[in-house]
Order: C-alpha cells, then structure tokens, then sequence
C-alpha cells in the first residue's frame, strides 16, 4: 500500500501549491537564462568593442580571444564552486525562504558589476558573483520544491520553466524572487526538523488548501513527523561526511549523477557557446535562429511537462531526453566530418540543434532538479545538494573553459566535430540511468527513505509496498477518531 490515492492529486486540487512551486522555480530559471545571454553577448559588436579585438576578416569585424571566452564562461561556474561551500552552513541554521533571499542579494551585485564593467577582470567578478548566488537559488529552490509539493507534481514545477530570453534585464529575477519569498510559507519539512510543529502545521496546511480532507492531511503530517523522528534517532546533525555513508552512499552517487548529467548532455557548450557556435557552423541569422529556438523550445517544455504529468515516470523522461541526446550529436558530428564547412553541414547542425532542444531540455533536461532532489536523505538533502551542484559546476567549469580551444577557429577548429565527445558521453549516461536509477514517480519523500533504507533494487522501486504510508493512515485516523470522541465527551458535558 503507497500513500492514499486521495493524498496524490493534480494541479486542479492543489493549484496554490503549484503556483508557489512555480514562483520558486524562477530561481533555475535565473541560471539558463544568465548563461544563455552571455553566449549571445558574445557576437554583440557592443560587447565585442568593449572586450574583445577588431578583426576583419571575421563577420562583424571584431572578434573575442579564446582565453577571453574561457574567463567569463568559466568564472559562472567558479562562482557557483564557491558558493557551495557557504550552503551546508547556512542551511543548518536558516530556512529555504532564506537561502533565497541571499541568493538575491548576491545576484543583485553580480548584475551591478557586469552593468558597470569595462573590462574582462571586473566582468569576470561579475560573473562569479552570479555563479554564488546560483548556488543559493538552484540548492535552496529544488529543496522547497520536493518538499512542499505532492508527489505527482514533484517533477511539474522544474519543467514549466526552463531557459532564456539584455543584461540589465536580470536584474528580474533576484527582485521577482525578493518579493515573492515573503507571501510563501516555510517548508513544513524544515520546521518540523527544527522542533517547529505548530507552524509546520500550518506551512502544509495552507500548502495542501482544500485539496485534502482533514482525514488525509492528519495522515501526511503524521508522515513528516515519523520520517523526521526516525532520521533524527539515526543523527543528530547533518554533515558532508554523512552523505557517503550507509545507504546514503547509494543516494549520494545516484544524485552527482543526475546532476553531473546536465553536464555531460552538451549543454553548457550550447548554453555557454550556442550563438558563436552558430557563427563558426556556417549558420545565417543567428539571432533569428535565436527566436526559434525560444519557439521550439517551448514546444519541448510544454511536451515534457504533459508527460511528466500523465504519461510516463521520471526515469523514463530521463531516458528518452538522454537518447534523444545521443542523436543530437551524432548527427552533426558525422555531418561535419563527411562534409565540413558546408550549408548542408550548418542545415543538418541547425535540425539536430533544435531536435535536441525539443527532447533534452523538454524531458531530461527538466528532471534533473527534482529527482536529485528527492533521491536523497531528507536530514541531508541541503548537503548533498550543495556538494551535487558543486561536482555539476565542476565539470561544467571544465568544460566551457576547455571547449573555445576545439570550437575557435585560431585552435584546433573542429566546429560541429566535438559534438562525437557528447555523444559517446551521453551512451554513458544513458547506460547509468538504466541500470542503477530507479524510478520513483508517486512516492512521498518518507517512501524513498524508506525504500534506500531497506535497500530496495531499482527494478523493485515501482512495486514495493511500503510500511510507512500504511502505517502513518492508521495512526491519522486513530487521532481523528480520538479527537470525535473528546469533542463528542465535551459537547456531552455541556
């Protein structure tokens, strides 16, 4: 028996939770749509004027030196790396609502910078500064997320926004997040871990609405508290040495690799590279193409967000974006390889390029943050998280300071040709998941404990009763039942 049925309800039931997990996701959004913008920079002539060098046989006639290209996408991901440092601490003593409102404060002195920067050293400072209040917005954001929402839309908030859209204009998001953050209530899952029921109370109450009867609602406080009391008799603080032990080894692995596999999909060469990327493809218009992209790209989300929601598990939407990934390379690698430098070549990179933003962004790319979110330790998530992003920027700092030396022309060259590294680590990624990833669509948090505690095989995660649910019903309705008969005595009384 999994939790009641009535407990895993849709949008229509629970739509203000919905609408506050969706205000919550503009903190990811801030992410794809800072890295995004600086790639398209990139081949401003403004932009170019002020840090790059005038060349004229280049289009345009100014062009960007390769170490220049590596500083600014890098110092993102290098400011991030530090950021996660600060979150494990910061998380033990203040809440999710908190972590946002300083990945603000943060974001809005990276914008400053960069608005006031005329050179690469104080951009670079700029970016680092963004890079650290990511690390608070996607940490604290995917946290509130998987805790607050039921199940079944655990994977809907992440997915309605995803990526994109001048500089300034980033300012939004930390002022959108600042505002907003006040009206939301706390995670009933943090308050109850920090011996605050009364208000934990109260959080999921105006959190669930009228979307669950007083029966039900009884039955999942009832939840959080056992899965908070067990976790507690287990340790007594969260550490990052926790976090590789006992089961919560499996855990940690699992989500470094969801999360890593942002990094091995290609994507920050296209977030961080895309429009030059183009430019160097022997691609027209690139800032047209830049539109479409946007178009196609809302088609991928709104596909993947209807599948997420009725269709298939996050598992398989994993699966399906990280094959359709595998063909996204492919495709233009061979292209460039039997045919380099030809329209043909920029015609078959332009189709695969956006077949890969319909299917990666749309499926996988959008399941990454709720499911390494809630694959781990409740009493860790905070800490596995921070550590998970960190090892994701890691990589992503690795590769976009490596990749200008095998895109730019006065490198090695190879144009669409590095596609061939993403696809081979893209098989890997997708051998991983369907090995080792289980699938866990429709579970509460306290099942997932329970399911790693007990070990479970990814193959039995689907099928496997578990006790908790059963077990947290039960004592709902004898609470229930109790307090009808002491209402029942007093009225009796009277």
């Amino acid at each position: 028996m999994g939790i009641s049925n009535q407990r895993n309800n849709g949008i229509k039931e629970n739509w203000k939770c919905a609408l506050i997990c969706l205000g919550m996701a503009f903190a990811t959004t801030q992410y794809g749509f800072d890295v995004a913008i600086i790639g398209t920079f990139q081949t401003m002539p403004g932009f170019l004027m002020t840090f790059g060098y005038p060349d004229p046989a280049l289009k345009g006639g100014w062009g960007i030196a390769t170490k220049d290209q590596q500083l600014i996408a890098s110092f993102l991901n290098v400011g991030t790396m530090i950021g996660v440092l600060f979150i494990s601490p910061f998380g033990r003593y203040f809440g999710r609502r908190h972590g946002i409102w300083m990945g603000t404060i943060i974001a809005f002195a990276g914008c400053a910078t960069q608005i006031v920067a005329s050179s690469i050293t104080i951009l670079c400072l700029g970016r680092a500064l963004m890079g650290a209040s990511n690390a608070f917005f996607i940490t604290f954001s995917n946290a509130y997320i998987v805790e607050c929402a039921p199940p079944q839309l655990r994977g809907v908030g992440s997915a309605i926004l995803s990526y994109q859209i001048p500089l300034a204009c980033l300012f939004i998001f930390p002022a959108l997040l600042s505002i907003f953050v006040f009206f939301i209530p706390e995670s009933p899952r943090w308050l109850m871990l920090h011996e605050r029921r009364e208000e934990a109370e109260r959080s999921l109450a105006f959190l669930r609405g009228d979307s669950l009867e007083p029966e039900f609602l009884q039955e999942e406080l009832v939840e959080i508290i056992r899965g908070v009391e067990e976790e507690k008799a287990i340790a007594s603080a969260s550490s990052l040495v926790d976090i590789f032990k006992g089961t919560n080894l499996r855990r940690t692995m699992l989500c470094v690799a969801v999360a890593v596999s942002r990094a091995s999909s290609g994507i920050w060469v296209f977030l961080s590279y895309g429009t030059y990327f183009f430019q160097q493809a022997g691609v027209g218009d690139v800032f047209r193409i830049g539109i479409y992209t946007m178009v196609v790209q809302l088609v991928g989300v709104v596909a993947g967000l209807y599948c997420a929601y009725k269709v298939f598990g996050r598992r398989t939407m994993l699966l399906i974006g990280t094959g359709g990934a595998v063909i996204s390379m492919v495709g233009p690698a061979l292209s460039a390889t039997i045919a380099p430098e030809t329209p043909e070549a920029a015609k078959t990179f332009l189709a695969f390029f956006f077949f890969y933003v319909i299917v990666y962004c749309g499926f996988a790319g959008s399941m990454t943050w709720p499911i390494s979110a809630e694959v781990v330790n409740s009493r860790l998530r905070v800490v596995t998280l921070s550590f998970a992003t960190g090892v994701d920027y890691l990589f992503a700092w690795l590769i976009s300071f490596c990749s200008p030396y095998f895109i730019n022309p006065t490198a090695l060259n190879w144009g669409a040709k590095y596609c061939w590294i993403w696809s081979a680590s893209n098989i890997l990624t997708f051998v991983f998941f369907w090995l080792f990833l289980p699938d866990m669509k429709g579970r509460s948090l306290e099942e997932i404990d329970e399911l790693f505690e007990k070990r479970v095989s990814a193959r039995d995660f689907p099928t496997f009763e578990c006790q908790s649910s059963s077990q947290a019903h039960e004592i709902a309705l004898h609470k229930l039942e109790e307090a009808k008969v002491t209402a029942e005595h007093v009225e009796r009384d009277r």
